[in-house]
């Protein structure tokens, strides 16, 4: 049976103003063409042209995951409290976890992640080596408190991921798990369309040995990535050049600037024990201290900067005047006395000279030399990165650009599995913690995405990869000649099989059935109107603009190659 979508008592409204709270295109036209409607902040409803386009994402993902040997399963979003605080992210997640308690007053979240249900299934089930390797993944939706939840599905409380998890019994076969899964979403990003950049990454509180985001380069993105001016690359980490002044200087020979001074910044790192210890970090005066990057370099401990309280409690550290300390000796003829540990910014080289505090309330010290005044307890690279920066391989500066994450894949290593018991037996009978991968990629964002690439000032131009419909037929005018060929060509599209919108409403103008197809977005149109008694219809292309006069014949013709 041939059934043809009909706008006529389809579920849609589309609506001639932007919605007041709309900051970016993707948010202001599904709203408009009636795919999404917002509950709440950073929460949407999913309507019928919604959710095809969102099915039609996910079949995608499916495909590849197929193909890289994932099995899909399915968890609950609601979950128990007692597995995410035996890892410790019942608290790690702070105030972005939705955390609820049942009518007997136990504790439950709403899931933002999935890694602690995957590792306790695959305990549950699996015992041997020969088990494995194993990948399991889901389609689910996710929930994060975001503080300022914005731009519509790019950055929501409730959102659909992809997760995969990688089950090996061996670092080798880790490796093999993580390049299949990364080459299916290079596989994946391609069908979709998507312009991407692999930018390696710090693993941060996810723990493991490697992470790379998959980034696609936008105005509108949240992270900020660098890649070489001269090749193809883009990473996360940057060796850092030499600042300051070479050899010793004076105030009078040397025109000093926040690039010659060092600033001295106090962090309090809060370890697992429970213990609270101070660090402070030299840097650059023209740099800032990057907080992922802080994160990243003291994990697993918690980082925020030096309180009140902290300087009361350590009143060598004068606010303000903060310079460096040796300590294997004398800083400018005093002893250290300080217990505090100092690590430096890589670009504090040994030869260099500098402009800093003396350690003294309103006065600095110039002419400080690296390595003959003043030594680090270590070095450690968190200072904010900027364009010209050299490239960690050597392949010329860097440039900055934005972008929005659709992709994630980290080596976990054996962090879950230490921590919930997942271990099989090996070849030799004994038991082994299991190497496990994580890999997650943003449904929900990466449709947003494509509405952001793919629209004109008159509405939504979808790829026909991912389009609600192959085909959007227009019934215009009162002559029922129209209305009967419309009828007959759905019915020989759908048929041939493409799915097909008929807007066969009667007494709507063509003027708004023209506008109501360009705000929808279907890349190709077949317009039924005054040429129908002769056989003839309108083919209109959204993507190029084309509009092309046929016979019904050609048409469908041309549809249907």
């Amino acid at each position: 049976m041939i059934v043809v979508t009909r706008l006529s008592n389809y579920f849609l409204r589309t609506l001639r103003e932007d919605p007041s709270d709309a900051e970016v295109a993707s948010h202001r036209l599904l709203v408009r063409a009636g795919y999404i409607r917002r509950n709440a902040p950073g929460i949407f409803a999913w309507l019928p042209l919604g959710l095809k386009v969102k099915a039609k994402i996910e079949t995608v993902v499916r495909e590849e995951m197929a193909n890289a040997g994932a099995f899909e399963v399915h968890f609950p979003a609601l979950l128990p409290r007692e597995p995410y605080e035996v890892t410790g992210r019942w608290e790690e997640y702070g105030d972005a976890l939705f955390r609820l308690q049942d009518r007997k007053g136990a504790d439950y979240l709403l899931a933002p992640t999935h890694e602690e249900m995957f590792t306790l299934l695959v305990k549950d089930l699996y015992s041997s080596y020969k088990d494995l390797p194993l990948t399991i993944y889901q389609i689910q939706d996710k929930y994060r408190d975001e503080a300022r939840p914005r731009a519509g599905l790019l950055r929501g409380r409730e959102f659909t991921m992809k997760d995969a998890y990688s089950f090996d019994a061996t670092d080798a076969g880790l490796d093999a798990s993580y390049q299949a899964q990364r080459d299916a979403y290079e596989r994946i990003f391609t069908r979709l369309g998507l312009e991407y950049v692999i930018v390696a990454a710090d693993a941060g509180a996810m723990g493991g040995s490697k992470s790379e985001e998959f980034l696609h380069p936008t105005p509108i993105g949240e992270d900020t990535f660098v890649r070489s001016t001269l090749v193809d690359h883009a990473n996360a980490h940057l060796d850092a050049p030499a600042a300051g002044i070479a050899g010793p200087a004076t105030a009078e020979a040397t025109a000093w600037t926040a690039a010659h001074t060092l600033k001295n910044v106090v962090l309090a790192l809060t370890h697992l024990d429970g213990t609270r210890e101070l660090v402070v970090v030299g840097l650059p005066g023209d740099r800032d201290v990057d907080d992922k990057r802080v994160e990243v370099a003291f994990a697993p401990a918690e980082v925020e900067a030096a309180t009140e309280e902290d300087f009361a409690k350590n009143p060598l550290l004068v606010k303000g005047y903060i310079g460096p300390w040796s300590p294997t000796g004398p800083v400018l003829g005093e002893e250290s006395v300080t217990k505090i540990r100092y690590v430096l910014d890589p670009r504090v080289v040994d030869g260099t000279a500098w402009i800093t505090g003396a350690n003294i309330d309103q006065k600095h010290v110039h002419s400080l030399v690296a390595g003959r005044d003043f030594v680090g307890d270590g070095f450690v690279e968190v200072s904010t990165v900027r364009a010209g920066d050299p490239a960690p391989d050597g392949s010329g500066p860097v440039e900055l650009a934005r972008g929005m994450e659709i992709g994630h894949v980290f080596q976990l290593g054996r962090k879950y599995a230490e921590a919930l018991g997942l271990k099989v037996l090996d070849e030799n009978g004994k038991l082994a913690t299991v190497t496990m991968g994580s890999y997650g990629i943003g449904v929900t964002r990466i449709l947003a995405i494509i509405a952001e690439l793919n629209n004109d000032d008159k509405g939504l131009i979808w790829p026909p990869s991912v389009a609600p419909f192959d085909v959007h037929v227009v019934a215009t005018g009162r002559d029922a000649a129209a209305f009967e060929l419309a009828d007959q060509v759905s019915a020989d599209l759908e048929a041939a099989g493409l799915d097909v919108l008929y807007d066969d409403r009667p007494k709507v103008s063509p003027g708004v059935k023209f506008g109501d197809a360009e705000l929808v977005g279907i890349p190709r149109i077949l317009i039924v109107g005054r040429g129908a008694a002769e056989g003839r219809v309108e083919l209109w292309d959204r993507r190029t603009g084309e509009r092309e006069t046929l016979s019904v014949g050609d048409a469908v013709a041309a549809l249907t190659r």
